[in-house]
């Protein structure tokens, strides 16, 4: 144990102000920035292309060049409601793995609804209401985003209507209810109010969804919509992911109060938001060369191992092929993931600016089962006191093996990891874990072979797929 501060905060006044945005940082390191295209032409998306789905400062934010963004001053007071969220350093879990490491972790649990998604959900809904939006569309996995976005549309008066994948709609029914607390419709999906749903249920009328479903769904709503409904995403997308950087941002001065530097920044990734968030305003500097060793690992469900089993491809964002083609590591738009608890990570593919870092080498990927994971899970709770999302908790199973190698190689060691939500609405999982109900699921090869087939045979950084 240490006598030394545990819990660094800063003040209200510290709250920054601006967002990093890393696409600048990746095209001077050399790595070229591929553009979404169009799924007909296969020439690349502009921006008016993308109107009937997003207002314009959202577009202009998603194909930015500038640095830094400025943070609305609506967005910041409702940023105040929380922010800035605590680091802290986990000595009790320090102190029961033995280690010679340091570990600390960015808990972004405090947030009203549980999780790192408000950070983009009030940006994308005070963007929304600027523009008149009188509603959105959206998906939500394991519910978080949902939540965060059914509360930020609240906040500004619009509308929100959530497809949730059908196996976390019946896992967590408390996310649903949170939803449903803030005013939003939720829909299980697939569902039979769209065509894209009707289509998966046809095929498969007992199929438990997934993220890619659910999208098609939600894009398919406010498509057909003629302007008046929005669509909203919680992951991906560069304007999202740069919305997430005030954790990473924060977390670079809140090391500074630790006086310590990591020496590994790590995080749990479905479509990349909350670890990009954090690594980011850490990840420029790597690029920079001011911190060349400094190491990123981003940790996933053996079940959806999308970073470490995927191909870095041109594929669609839904099931239902009615997003652009996104250059990023995928499974195949077709690939449903077993209904592990992780639900927030089953997505078939990963955020472009992620996916170009793992590429390059810039970033390393880890899959874990779900029990490993949930053993991790109890040890983090049983030390510091916080059960964590079982997707946070992939993360938490990362830091501790760092941690161990630390400890067995005799070194010192640094080890930030963002705690991206808390566990308090999956508590079923934790039954189920405590109980020896956790089944230990992994991908089918043959499942991913079947996906990847379909995904469409454009070449991808002058390489045919």
């Amino acid at each position: 144990m240490t006598d030394a501060p545990t819990r660094f905060d800063l003040s209200q006044d510290q709250l920054p102000t601006a967002w990093l945005n890393i696409m600048p940082s990746i095209a001077q390191a050399g790595m070229q920035p591929l553009p979404p295209l169009h799924p007909g032409t296969h020439e690349p998306v502009t921006p008016d292309l993308l109107a009937p789905l997003f207002p314009e400062a959202l577009i202009l934010q998603e194909v930015s060049t500038d640095p830094w963004i400025d943070i609305p001053g609506g967005v910041l007071d409702m940023y105040r409601l929380w922010r800035p969220s605590p680091l802290h350093r986990a000595v009790r879990l320090e102190k029961a793995l033995q280690t010679t490491a340091r570990i600390y972790f960015k808990y972004e649990g405090v947030s009203p609804a549980g999780s790192h998604k408000p950070n983009t959900a009030i940006a994308q809904a005070y963007y929304n209401k600027e523009a008149g939006t009188k509603r959105l569309a959206t998906e939500t996995g394991a519910g978080q985003w949902g939540s965060a976005l059914a509360m930020a549309a609240k906040f500004f008066g619009i509308d929100c209507q959530v497809f949730m994948v059908k196996a976390s709609y019946e896992q967590k029914p408390y996310r649903r209810i949170f939803m449903e607390t803030f005013g939003a419709e939720v829909v299980p999906s697939p569902s039979p109010t769209t065509q894209a749903g009707k289509a998966i249920l046809d095929a498969d009328p007992k199929s438990t969804g997934s993220l890619g479903i659910a999208i098609s769904e939600a894009v398919e709503v406010a498509a057909t919509s003629g302007g008046a409904i929005k669509y909203s995403l919680g992951s991906v997308l560069n304007h999202v992911l740069l919305h997430q950087t005030v954790i990473g941002l924060e977390a670079k001065a809140q090391m500074e109060l630790a006086g310590d530097r990591p020496d590994i920044v790590i995080g749990c990734v479905g479509g990349g938001s909350n670890y990009a968030g954090l690594a980011y305003p850490f990840m420029v500097d790597r690029l920079s060369g001011s911190a060349p060793d400094m190491r990123f690992l981003a940790t996933e469900p053996a079940a959806c191992p999308t970073l470490t089993k995927g191909r870095f491809a041109y594929d669609f964002a839904d099931t239902g092929m009615m997003t652009p083609l996104i250059p990023m590591y995928t499974l195949g738009h077709t690939f449903v993931p077993a209904p592990v608890h992780a639900g927030g990570l089953r997505y078939h593919g990963d955020a472009p600016s992620l996916s170009l870092l793992v590429k390059h080498g810039h970033m390393d990927a880890v899959a874990y089962s779900q029990n490993a994971v949930f053993d991790a899970a109890l040890q983090f709770a049983h030390t510091e006191g916080i059960v964590p999302a079982p997707e946070s908790a992939h993360a938490v199973r990362g830091a501790i093996d760092e941690a161990i190698a630390a400890r067995d190689a005799g070194e010192e060691r640094v080890i930030l990891f963002g705690l991206s939500g808390h566990g308090a609405f999956d508590m079923k999982a934790y039954d189920d874990y405590l109980n020896g109900r956790l089944p230990e699921v992994e991908y089918r090869q043959e499942d991913v072979l079947t996906a990847m087939a379909q995904v469409p045979d454009v070449p991808i950084d002058g390489v045919a797929p």
